[in-house]
Formats: C-alpha cells, structure tokens, sequence
C-alpha cells in the first residue's frame, strides 16, 4: 500500500472508520434496546451507559471530521497530509476513557462475584495506566504533531494498548475461573452459569484479542495499518458492556432466575415452590449482575425442593 508524505496510509484510517462505523450502527441498536427494556435499572448503570454512548458518537463525528478535512477539504495539500491536527488527537484519550470506564465495571462485578480485593486492585490499577496513556496520547499529538515524529511518544501509546490488553485477559479470566467455581452439579444453575460464561468469553475475550492485534501490528508495521484496529476500540469496549447488560431478563421479577438468555425464560415463578418464592428477595435488574449471591439464592431454592422430595 503506498504511503502518503508522512509516513502513514491513509488507506487504513478509511476501513478503519467504515469498520468502526458499522460496529457503531450495532451499538446504537444495543443502546435502543436497552433503554426501552430496563427502565426499571439503577440510575449509575443508565449513566454509565448514557456515557459511553455519548463518547462513542463522538469517536465517530471527530474521525469523519478528520478525514473529511484532510482529504477533502484540503485535498492535495502534501502539508495536511504530514500532520495530526487537534480532531485526530482527540481519538486516544477517548477510547482511553471508554476503556477504564468499561473495566472498573467488570472490576466492580469481579469484586462481588469473588469478594476479592487485590485482582480488583491490579485491574483497576491497569485500567487507570491505560487511561493516563490515553490522554497522554492525546496531549503529545498536540505538542508534536507532526505523523512522522509520532515515534518520539511510542512508548506511551505502547504501554496503554499492553496494559488495557492485560486487563482484558485478566478479567475474563477471573470471571470465567469464578464462575466455574460457583458450579453446585444442578442442572438449571450450571446452565445459567455454563450461558455467563459463554457471554464473558464472546465479549472479553474477543476484544482483548482485538487490542492485543492492534498493539502487534502497531510494533511490527510502520505504515499506520494498526489503525484498522485502533480506530474500533472503544466501540468493542462498549458493545461489550452493552451485550452483558442486554442478556439479562428483561424487568422480570428476580425469583425468575433468568440471568443470561435475552427474551426466552428457563425458569419462572410458576415452576418454583410458593413457599421458596415467597423467601426469595425481589431485586432490581440493576442488582442482578451476574453475583455469587443470586447463584447460592438460586441453590437454595433446589436444596430446599429436594429436601422436601
């Protein structure tokens, strides 16, 4: 592919952004269905996902605007081609922020999965390193803009990909770990933790593989190719957020059980003891997230069933 006078292709940031513009069509569609299917949710998960939405159009907006400048409006100046301008620096410190953002969520939930205290320190500690690179990123485009001088700040761009990266492998890995813990060899409860799992590993691990080919690409190859894969990241991030939030039931009553299956229901009120039911705490979807707790309420109601069998 050839390059353009300063040392990057602009080819890459063209199916970066149509890759990154479909994926955004997706996360749109995820938004809309959650807000209008768990209204009863807390008021700081529909911030946080009011958040990350609002950050991934504008990831959107500023790389159209980018393009658009520099290769139409300013099309065939050789000057706008050899340098970033304060559109493009804007990229990284955003997808540095959704990314923190997205791992203090599932830090949160590995905390109450696991009652745990140092994995959850170590994530967010890499999860606080990748959004410092983020917005160091973005501040030394600004002070060295020019694309074939963007060697000079590698290591903080490096670092930020390696430690979100790390974050990523770390967390699905603590989820999937704790969640096979939690197996109690009745059938009903490990389906539903066998489809949490599932969930964890389609979301975290796929876009832990996405950084972790960004970084590669980024160290192996100079002609800015990386940024196929750059340019998507944070709608990953958000997308794996919004998978996770969307397969829970939708506003049903809690002694439903129904943790991770969308609209079909495995079990319901009806197939369940009264006198269970009755027992049973009535939580708020937002309470619901995939918590040791629902996993022992939930075995307790068949250890209670089967003890009067």
């Amino acid at each position: 592919m050839p390059l353009t006078a300063a040392g990057i292709s602009f080819g890459p940031l063209l199916v970066g952004f149509a890759v990154n513009t479909i994926l955004y069509g997706a996360l749109v569609t995820s938004g809309l269905v959650y807000f209008s299917s768990f209204k009863n949710d807390g008021p700081w998960i529909r911030l946080l996902v009011s958040t990350l939405l609002l950050l991934c159009t504008a990831n959107v907006i500023l790389q159209f605007v980018f393009l658009n400048d520099t290769l139409i409006i300013h099309f065939g100046d050789q000057y706008s081609l050899t340098r970033a301008n304060w559109v493009f620096s804007l990229l990284p410190g955003i997808a540095g922020v959704v990314s923190s953002l997205v791992q203090f969520f599932f830090a949160w939930r590995i905390r109450i999965l696991t009652s745990s205290v140092w994995p959850v320190g170590i994530m967010v500690i890499l999860a606080s390193a990748a959004f410092l690179c983020g917005i160091g990123t973005t501040v030394a485009i600004n002070m060295v803009p020019m694309f074939a001088q963007f060697h000079r700040f590698e290591i903080v761009f490096v670092v930020g990909l390696a430690s979100s990266a790390l974050d990523n492998l770390l967390i699905t890995g603590l989820l999937v770990r704790s969640l096979s813990e939690h197996k109690t060899g009745f059938m009903d409860t490990d389906h539903i933790i066998k489809k949490i799992i599932r969930v964890t590993l389609q979301t975290g691990l796929l876009t832990a593989i996405w950084t972790l080919i960004d970084l590669a690409v980024y160290v192996a190859l100079t002609d800015g190719m990386h940024l196929v894969f750059n340019e998507s990241l944070a709608q990953f991030y958000t997308i794996s957020v919004m998978s996770t939030l969307i397969a829970r039931p939708r506003d049903h009553a809690y002694t439903d059980f129904t943790v991770v299956n969308g609209d079909q229901t495995e079990r319901r009120i009806a197939q369940i003891p009264l006198e269970c039911s009755r027992n049973t705490d009535r939580r708020r979807n937002s309470e619901l997230v995939f918590d040791a707790v629902s996993l022992k309420k939930f075995n307790s109601v068949h250890v209670a069933t089967d003890t009067q069998q």
